[in-house]
């Protein structure tokens, strides 16, 4: 067995790897031993591919071999497994390739995306942890030294000064844990409850559905290419969208296609893409280039995707921004109108 897993820009890299070789007359074993010679001794892949060589030489198929060998996602074995039956498994290899890749680059957008509010929050944090226990004690203990009327008015400033910044500094660690607590439980078994509470903010239902539904017809996309049925590509697909919505959507879709629609007109019918998706996937499936049409759409959902995240970006942002800015602001107007004060009293 494997070390570990591959994550998606290795299997996507295997996948292209094997299909490329498959494409030039080398038979699957072959393959897998030019694969070895050309890595190294260390990593999931190469211990993989031990297996995988050993495993193929005695007559097994390749996603037999990959489903030993433990490396890879069970959807990756299944759409290959599927590919051998139906004689494509060039063509499967090429579009799990592709899948993987659209995978891993989607979820570096995503990660992208959340790591300069994340670098907010922290300096955020920072400068209000600084102000609290460097700046403030400093004009606490010059007020200290002095005395009368104004001492009294300094304190006051100092008071609404202190409840700014341990208000904000209150409010971004708060952020801070619901974030973290919200991504453990996203990786956990509790992913269903957080996406129904980010379904219902107005910012985030529209970005779940459009990974969704990117998911859908990725997978989709694959499923054909494996000769699968469309009822059964559909339903297989679906499951890949981790979306509720979405999952809505497609079930519609699917018993419209029970009642012998094809899949182009029944996402149609039910409003499943958006209507300009929809018209392109009719002419799509009328003119025999369905697959074709699908690929495309693929990566138009892919960016309207990333689209999204980035206009979501852009409202946290200036948001968190203008927080640190009314926050120190305030903080350091309250200290300095005592001074403000004391230099008119002088002059």
């Amino acid at each position: 067995m494997g070390s570990g897993k591959l994550d998606s820009l290795g299997v996507s890299a295997f996948c292209e790897s094997m299909a490329l070789m498959i494409q030039s007359g080398t038979q699957a074993d072959e393959a897998i031993a030019l694969l070895r010679k050309g890595g190294g001794r260390k990593g999931p892949l190469e211990q993989g591919l031990i297996v995988m060589q050993s495993e193929t030489e005695k007559g097994k198929g390749l996603s037999e071999a990959m489903k030993i060998c433990g490396i890879f996602p069970e959807y990756a074995v299944m759409m290959t497994q599927a590919g051998e039956k139906a004689g494509r498994l060039e063509e499967v290899l090429f579009q799990l390739a592709r899948y993987y890749a659209n995978q891993k680059s989607m979820s570096d957008k995503l990660k992208s995306a959340v790591m300069y509010p994340s670098a907010m929050l922290a300096m955020i944090i920072a400068i209000l942890t600084v102000m609290l226990t460097v700046v403030m004690p400093v004009f606490t203990d010059v007020y200290d030294n002095l005395t009368g009327s104004l001492t009294m008015s300094s304190y006051r400033y100092i008071r609404w000064s202190y409840l700014f910044c341990w208000a904000a500094l209150i409010a971004m660690v708060v952020i801070v844990v619901l974030l973290l607590a919200g991504l453990l439980l996203w990786n956990s078994k509790k992913r269903p409850a957080v996406e129904k509470l980010l379904g219902r903010l107005p910012l985030c239902a529209p970005i779940l559905e459009s990974l969704g539904m990117f998911r859908f017809t990725s997978a989709l996309l694959t499923f054909l290419a494996s000769g699968a049925m469309q009822d059964i590509a559909v339903a297989e697909s679906s499951k890949m969208t981790a979306c509720k919505t979405v999952e809505e959507k497609i079930s519609r879709c699917a018993k419209r296609m029970e009642e012998g629609h094809g899949i182009a007109q029944a996402a149609y019918d039910e409003g499943l893409f958006e209507p300009v998706y929809g018209r392109m996937l009719l002419a799509g499936e009328r003119s025999g280039s369905l697959e074709s049409v699908l690929r495309k759409l693929t990566d138009l959902l892919g960016e309207h995707c990333t689209a999204l995240v980035d206009r979501l970006v852009g409202i946290v942002d200036p948001l968190l921004s203008g927080v640190l800015l009314v926050t120190v602001g305030l903080s350091l107007l309250s200290v300095m109108l005592p001074l403000i004060g004391m230099m008119g009293s002088i002059g």
